[in-house]
């Protein structure tokens, strides 16, 4: 994956390191900094975490699958199916029968999930 090596020696360069110093510092050779940089040879996935963490960027990021160094933000929203019989059995679960609170609870969760599928 050329992208991959080119964002590899992108960070590199962003703090003025040589390849000596940086394979010095991830305890590998200059010359398979090189490869990997050239993608010459396959990047190893804990050299790549190492980038990750000493850069402080996402692995998004060095795969090319965004352009902001902190990674893409997914948002994960859950599609929650109020007409699903195992929803209303869950909410059952969750509450203890015969609590004073229970149908309020109960009321407040289902009203909760209705709003959050708009």
């Amino acid at each position: 994956m050329k992208i991959v090596g080119e964002r590899m020696r992108t960070l590199r360069e962003s703090v003025k390191y040589s390849q000596v110093k940086l394979a010095k510092e991830f305890g590998i050779t200059q010359s398979s900094l090189a490869r990997y940089e050239t993608d010459e040879g396959q990047q190893p996935l804990d050299l790549l975490l190492k980038y990750a963490d000493h850069f402080d960027v996402s692995m998004d990021y060095i795969f090319g699958r965004t352009d902001d160094p902190h990674g893409a933000t997914y948002e994960n929203q859950p599609k929650i199916i109020m007409e699903d019989p195992g929803m209303a059995r869950f909410v059952e679960m969750c509450f203890e029968p015969g609590s004073a609170m229970n149908e309020k609870l109960k009321s407040t969760i289902l009203r909760m999930l209705s709003e959050a599928q708009k």
